[in-house]
């Protein structure tokens, strides 16, 4: 099984449409036999660009912080399971998903970005 987190450093990023990589950790039996790291430097806020490289690396489930509809959406259409409102170390995180701690927060971000209204 593999897991793709969005990175900042050793911590999840809280922002999965603006991270500039993805940890990817691959499971077998609960136990982390695999982590890389893959750019997303050239897919910011693609959300269909994102889900398409994630499914690319054979994921099954990602896990992060915070996430907006566009980019939930399009991960569900490709079929990954989502654990939203996560926190914190990914290495601290995996293990705690291992063992069965995690779990989804249903947290959604509602960023604008760059819609400007006027009357």
């Amino acid at each position: 099984m593999k897991i793709a987190m969005p990175k900042d450093g050793e911590v999840l990023n809280q922002h999965f449409g603006r991270s500039r990589s993805f940890a990817i950790i691959t499971l077998d039996e609960n136990k982390v036999i695999d982590t890389k790291e893959i750019s997303a430097e050239s897919l910011q806020h693609n959300h269909g660009g994102l889900a398409a490289l994630l499914e690319d690396e054979g994921i099954s489930l990602v896990i992060t912080g915070g996430i907006g509809a566009g980019a939930y959406n399009s991960l569900e259409e490709k079929g990954f399971k989502v654990i939203r409102g996560a926190s914190g170390k990914i290495e601290d995180i995996v293990n705690e998903y291992i063992k069965g701690n995690l779990q989804d927060k249903q947290t959604m971000c509602n960023h604008h970005h760059g819609e400007h209204h006027h009357n």
